[in-house]
């Protein structure tokens, strides 16, 4: 009988009902016809992906066997025991799945499930594979960046783009965005300040829009990653899924959220936004191969603020770009 956890995580973890029934086949082995796993006092321990499993003894007491042991049932190999429960930080201080990919914690609580969905490890197979063969963009410590400046309960405004700039030191995990520190601003982004300009008047010099995510404007692409030089390398791989569950969460929030969808592909995702207190602008890409046939003069950021205002929610400042 081990004492402790494993240090090391073990695999992903397994659906309740089977991590039951291999808990029952290892009380069975042991020739106990009393004890049988409980359901009900059963924990998913989200850092070493396994199940801690306590027991109850209907003949003795029906009550679960707090004090004593538990079960500790691992993705792969065998069942085993450890003597007594572990400590609170094991049981809810270990970092859930989510995080550790790197979405932080608001949103790792909205999109706690993706990370346990058959898609999502062949989504991470898919990227890491691709970034060890070629450069990927954007930097893996950046990929989801937009939530990390756009908190999901101060997010009021989603931009939703396609795929992020596949050009080197231009993607940093905010569509449409670049660095502040690059001088030539791609197409799209000349387009959309075109717009922004014509709207509203406001002018940026830089091509970053943090300062709009710092503002609530969760600045998402269908598609989070993308090789070098190849747009839409990455699509159909796993990202859109991911993504749907992002505006489907969003679309759960009681304040009004604007969703701005450029785009045949963030178009796409309208069908998901099903909450009557939200708002949807769309239009075509702002990309010059689309630009002239709708994009130019729908003026969505003089329609988000009006949109906002509606239901007593502070306008974004559109002329606020500031990543400091």
């Amino acid at each position: 009988m081990r004492d402790h956890l494993p240090s090391e995580p073990v695999g992903w973890v397994l659906p309740l009902g089977e991590a039951i029934e291999r808990a029952n086949a290892y009380l069975q082995t042991r020739g106990d016809t009393g004890p049988v796993a409980d359901p009900t006092m059963s924990f998913r321990n989200l850092k070493w992906g396994l199940w801690i499993v306590n027991y109850v003894d209907p003949l003795v007491t029906g009550e679960p066997l707090v004090g004593g042991s538990v079960l500790i049932v691992p993705n792969h190999g065998d069942v085993y025991e450890i003597s007594g429960l572990p400590g609170e930080t094991e049981w809810v201080g270990a970092e859930t799945r989510a995080e550790a990919a790197g979405l932080p914690s608001d949103w790792s609580e909205v999109l706690s499930d993706e990370p346990y969905e058959p898609y999502w490890p062949k989504l991470m197979e898919y990227v890491d594979a691709a970034r060890a063969d070629h450069p990927v963009y954007p930097p893996a410590q950046q990929v989801f960046k937009a939530f990390e400046l756009s908190p999901y309960d101060v997010t009021r405004v989603v931009i939703l783009g396609q795929d992020p700039y596949h050009g080197p030191g231009q993607a940093h995990g905010l569509c449409f965005s670049v660095p502040d520190n690059l001088t030539k601003k791609p197409p799209s982004l000349v387009n959309i300040l075109k717009e922004l300009k014509s709207d509203v008047g406001a002018e940026l010099s830089s091509g970053s829009l943090e300062g709009w995510a710092r503002q609530g404007v969760l600045l998402l692409n269908t598609t989070l990653t993308v090789g070098a030089g190849k747009a839409g390398s990455h699509r159909r791989q796993g990202w859109e899924t991911f993504t749907n569950a992002v505006i489907s969460g969003l679309d759960h929030k009681d304040q009004r959220v604007v969703f701005i969808l450029w785009g045949k592909d963030a178009r796409r995702k309208k069908k998901l936004i099903q909450n009557p207190r939200h708002r949807v602008i769309e239009a075509a890409h702002p990309s010059p191969l689309s630009a002239y046939r709708g994009f130019f003069g729908t003026k969505p950021f003089s329609r988000t603020n009006e949109l906002l205002g509606e239901v007593g929610l502070p306008p974004i400042d559109w002329s606020n770009a500031d990543s400091g």
